[in-house]
């Protein structure tokens, strides 16, 4: 059984959180949920979900799952999450990020020179960082999956959990 952890903050969308929630479960292995702090959050629907961790306490973990929303934006603010991420990353954990999460890939330094999507507003964002971006559903690079949003998401995981 792995630990995998998913990234949670205010105004996450519920969809690409729960769906990589149950999808570990169905797999076999922890979901990890994590917080910038171990406390309830919000989705952009009202939906509330506890974070059980904050990011400083995590570790370990086998993979991280980043969804989007708007949480990306505070999630890329704090220090401990941008931490996680790039310790993560350098191990060559699977690491996945969906739609508006590519902020958080971009604020950890660990986009440059890598094929990468996301939703297609933050295209030149993950371009300026120096990312390769590619117009596709899901791209994967080595052990980092991407994917544009929520219609990609039984894709994503798929390639996700196939790296565990």
């Amino acid at each position: 059984m792995k630990r995998i952890g998913i990234l949670l903050a205010d105004l996450f969308d519920e969809r690409e959180f729960i769906y990589p929630y149950y999808r570990v479960l169905e797999a076999g292995h922890r979901a990890v949920v994590v917080g910038p702090e171990a406390r309830e959050y919000r989705g952009k629907s009202g939906l509330a979900w506890k974070a059980e961790v904050s990011a400083q306490e995590a570790l370990p973990l086998d993979g991280l799952l980043i969804p989007g929303g708007f949480a990306p934006d505070y999630l890329r603010r704090s220090p401990e999450v941008l931490a996680l991420v790039r310790n993560l990353d350098a191990q060559r954990r699977p690491l996945g990020a969906i739609c508006h999460a590519g902020w958080v890939l971009i604020s950890a330094k660990v986009v440059k020179g890598r094929k990468v999507t996301g939703f297609a507003s933050i295209r030149e964002d993950l371009e300026n960082a120096g990312g390769l971006y590619q117009e596709a559903g899901v791209v994967v690079e080595g052990h980092l999956v991407t994917a544009q949003g929520p219609k990609d998401l039984p894709r994503f995981m798929g390639a996700f959990l196939s790296l565990l």
